[in-house]
């Protein structure tokens, strides 16, 4: 029997700077009300562009914001904690005084013992603090609370690979329901089960996962670009000149996806078959000629402690190089190194005389509020030089998604990844021929990502990237510059994943700034036999290519689960598929665990 939901959002109706955000009380005011429905157990991916009105529904959720119309109903005793993007830490003067903060406050222990899995200390001054010690305080009081529902605005925002890891761990062992807003791709991919999709001002829930988002929105557009042809509505069509564009590019980026296999190949040829960090220098002129940065043998130390240990770089013009590793592991301090904004502490950079750079950092420069959109791209006029060219200010908009009548809009309404996206279309129209990306997708929506992917790849220079986005990474770079956090800088020809594989699908705790809670029932270290069975060894060598296996049948399952016509013209095979889904899913959460254990065991 199904059990009722937890919470219910009915009717719901909010005005919003003058229009119906959601659901208008007459017809034709282009939004629908909206149903939501919260069952114990759910993992809702929340999708949307910027601006559609994601954070606002987390907020009405959590009954921050009230409703012009409708209805909001919570299943009595049900505890709901909202992991908010950017909490406020001003009126606090340590971590632990915001966590202890509220009505719902946790127990101090409870919070102690999360913060030190995260690896954050919660007596730290939050004027102090960073974003991402905000950020771990924050995840430490939310989840001390115990809740069964759980709200999460970009959850992974500011956090390195391992406190995502972690976080990834719990979420999968939470027993409660939670909404997720994430860019992460790979973070929503291992984590939902059914998605909900806000689109110009209509919800529509599929029980299915993000793996098979993408697919039932282009299949959604293309039945109503179908609809609109029949009806011979030109205006209609035109007022989907978005979705077409975003449908055209995905397509367009599967093309550049090979480019990118084809450049990461040349780039391995390179590569030191040692796995230290160190490219071979090819000894034809033309290559040394393309070179734009040279880094031979440089090192760097703070307080006597090595960042950057003996480590030599060629970049040529055209890579696409990624830097990645924990909080504190040094890949600003490389990035700096390399750009010329920090000098090493011994060695060589050399850099070509011709290089030009464009810097868009994680402290995005603010924008003025009381500025238009006009006067940001074009100081006021109707034309934008881009790179050279002469475009008007409205086309240039339709490039970076924006829809062109919001030209003389003021920033200070824009939401926050609509002002992150305004500041990229701005800086990617100046004359460079080095990009400088830190962090560059926090605050953007996927359809930003997909452009963001399609921008780099056009471009006809070097991109040096410090990313934690594993999906953008993987999508992006040729060459992956890994630091471990002991002064090593691994590289690797590919994205993230290779440099995974290159650690051997990540040893638990071993070169892990955060560590993760023990898994239920694991056996301790002392009890581990040193000695390894065949079985055991056979198990380790094969589970990999089985879990690959389990991931692929998942996302095909997903993928299937899309076609939004398939529960009620074959609700068996709809069932069928799902069971499958879930028995996969139980399955490969074990293999990894074996696979864990006995790589802790034969490579400790």
């Amino acid at each position: 029997m199904a059990q009722p939901p937890i919470l219910s959002l009915e009717g719901l109706g909010l005005q919003q700077g003058g229009r119906w955000l959601f659901g208008g009380p007459h017809p034709g005011e282009g939004a629908e009300p909206i149903d939501l429905h919260v069952l114990p157990g759910d993992r809702l991916a929340l999708i949307g562009r910027n601006g559609a009105g994601k954070t606002t529904l987390l907020k009405i959720v959590n009954d921050q914001i009230e409703m012009d119309r409708g209805m909001r109903r919570v299943k009595p005793g049900t505890r709901i904690v909202f992991l908010e993007q950017e909490p406020d830490l001003s009126a606090f003067n340590t971590l632990m005084d915001f966590a202890l903060s509220g009505d719902d406050a946790p127990a101090e222990h409870e919070v102690d013992s999360i913060a030190g899995q995260l690896g954050i200390e919660m007596d730290r001054e939050t004027a102090t603090a960073s974003g991402g010690e905000k950020r771990r305080a924050a995840i430490a009081r939310a989840l001390a609370q115990d809740p069964d529902l759980l709200l999460l605005d970009e959850p992974t925002n500011h956090l390195d690979l391992g406190a995502i890891d972690w976080l990834e761990d719990w979420l999968t062992r939470y027993n409660g329901a939670f909404i997720t807003i994430s860019h992460d791709r790979t973070f929503l991919r291992r984590l939902t089960r059914a998605t909900l999709w806000l689109d110009r001002g209509t919800m529509r829930r599929k029980e299915v996962g993000f793996g098979g988002y993408e697919a039932w929105e282009e299949q959604v557009y293309a039945e109503e670009a179908r609809a609109a042809e029949k009806l011979d509505a030109k205006l209609k069509l035109e007022a989907h000149w978005l979705e077409r564009g975003v449908t055209a590019r995905r397509k367009r980026n599967q093309g550049r996806l090979e480019k990118l296999g084809q450049m990461r190949a040349a780039r391995a040829a390179m590569i030191s078959d040692s796995g230290t960090a160190k490219l071979k220098l090819a000894n034809d002129d033309e290559f040394k000629s393309k070179s734009v940065i040279v880094a031979e043998g440089i090192t760097k130390s703070f307080d006597g402690r090595a960042i950057i240990k003996p480590f030599t770089l060629r970049i040529q013009n055209g890579d696409r190089i990624g830097i990645v590793g924990g909080n504190g592991a040094g890949k600003t301090t490389l990035l700096k190194m390399l750009t010329g904004e920090m000098e090493p502490d011994s060695g060589k950079i050399t850099r070509a005389s011709t290089l030009t750079g464009v810097m868009i950092d994680q402290q995005r420069k603010l924008l003025e509020p009381g500025a238009s959109v006009r006067d940001i791209l074009a100081e006021g006029g109707d034309w934008i030089d881009v790179r050279g060219a002469r475009k008007h200010v409205q086309a240039y908009l339709k490039d970076f998604l924006f829809d062109p009548k919001i030209v003389d809009t003021k920033v200070g309404i824009l939401s926050g990844g609509e002002r992150s996206r305004l500041l990229l279309a701005r800086e990617f129209a100046r004359t460079a021929n080095l990009l400088v990306l830190d962090e560059p997708t926090n605050d953007l929506d996927l359809e930003t990502l997909d452009l963001l992917q399609e921008v780099i790849a056009d471009f006809d220079g070097t991109v040096l990237i410090v990313s934690h986005d594993r999906d953008f990474l993987d999508r992006t770079v040729t060459v992956t510059l890994g630091l471990d956090g002991s002064g090593s800088v691994d590289i690797v020809a590919g994205g993230y994943e290779d440099w995974e594989a290159k650690r051997s699908r990540r040893v638990v705790g071993k070169s892990k700034p955060v560590k993760s809670a023990p898994a239920p029932n694991s056996a301790s270290n002392a009890s581990k036999s040193t000695k390894v069975s065949y079985k055991d060894q056979r198990d380790y060598e094969i589970l990999p290519q089985r879990i690959e296996e389990l991931e692929t049948a998942i996302a095909k399952g997903e993928a299937i689960l899309a076609d939004p016509d398939l529960y009620t013209s074959d609700p068996q095979r709809f069932a069928t598929i799902s069971k499958g889904i879930e028995n996969a899913r139980t399955e490969k959460d074990a293999a990894e665990e074996r696979w864990l254990n006995l790589a802790e065991q034969i490579e400790g």
